[in-house]
């Protein structure tokens, strides 16, 4: 995984305005549904959600900044781990795999603990470690947390996304709708398996929404920017919309300009807590063609003449 600043094109000391400028003119560029079997886009699009995720949350930039955490948000151990634990009891190896650190054999990471510590009493550090009793015995599989990026429709909507686990296994889990960014999930029973016959422990994914190249949430409304054409801003009509639920037709006013904003009742997100669903906000922008040709031009100058239109006449005090 590259740095994620260069990932991104920002400097070290970028704010958080342009980290999130950045990451949104990338992800319109790349994102999947734009570019449909493109693999080299769908890899590039997973690339900046990955540098994005540790940029645009505070703490874990912190972090990484610091050297805490590496480029995937993972945990760097401390300095002299690996030498540490490559001579000590047991011998056992670090590996790496589908982004997340695993151990070969967790048994003996704890009894080499215990034999430093003089016990599994929180392994040297004056408390109980969980999943041990005070004699040092395993009582249960030990907990596991990681975090997991659904992309943004996937959480709007609800749905299964697949997990690779830290031990190699893979796990469908279903996503509820409406799931917020942050949001962790536990999975009963998808820990470390217990120890001569006791239960497995529980599996806790935090999500981490990734942000979608249209839609904004701002809470459980979303905000989405549509474009319009002239004759639809000047005279009125109905146009195809987006929603997280699927395209609506939206009626624009004649007469509206770029800034206007119009609101789609319930079709925001589902709040899992009161069941209620917020609204979309369409903001349209006036969109000229890339080309206009001369018909347009003749038209435009034809119209203008003897029209008191003046857009800037706010700015004169100013000018």
């Amino acid at each position: 995984m590259s740095d994620p600043y260069t990932v991104l094109g920002v400097s070290r000391t970028a704010s958080d305005e342009e980290i999130r400028k950045a990451f949104r003119k990338l992800a319109k560029k790349h994102h999947p549904d734009l570019n449909p079997g493109d693999k080299a886009a769908e890899a590039k699009f997973k690339e900046i959600s990955q540098a994005n995720e540790i940029l645009s949350d505070a703490e874990k930039r912190r972090r990484f900044d610091a050297g805490e955490i590496d480029a995937t948000g993972q945990d760097v151990p401390p300095r002299g781990f690996y030498r540490d634990a490559a001579g000590g009891p047991g011998g056992f190896k670090y590996s790496r795999g589908g982004g997340h650190e695993s151990f070969a054999d967790m048994g003996d990471i704890f009894e080499m603990f215990r034999q430093r510590s003089g016990g599994a009493r929180g392994f040297g550090f004056g408390g109980e470690r969980p999943g041990f009793d005070e004699q040092g015995f395993d009582m249960g599989g030990m907990p596991l947390t990681y975090s997991l990026s659904v992309p943004f429709l996937v959480a709007a909507r609800g749905g299964k996304q697949r997990v690779g686990l830290p031990d190699g296994r893979t796990l469908d889990i279903d996503v509820p709708e409406g799931t917020a960014d942050g949001t962790t999930l536990r999975l009963k029973g998808q820990g470390m398996p217990g120890r001569e016959g006791q239960p497995a422990g529980d599996a806790y994914v935090e999500i981490r929404v990734q942000p979608h190249p249209f839609f904004e949430p701002r809470d459980n409304d979303v905000h989405v920017e549509l474009p319009v054409t002239v004759t639809e801003a000047a005279l009125g009509g109905k146009v195809k919309v987006p929603t997280v639920g699927g395209p609506v037709m939206l009626n624009i006013p004649a007469g509206s300009n770029t800034g206007k904003s119009l609101r789609l009742k319930g079709r925001g997100l589902l709040d899992r807590r009161t069941k209620q669903r917020g609204d979309q906000y369409v903001k349209l922008k006036v969109v000229l063609p890339d080309a206009p040709d001369d018909k347009f031009k003749e038209f435009l100058q034809s119209w203008e003449q003897g029209k008191a239109y003046d857009p800037r006449a706010a700015m004169e005090p100013f000018t």
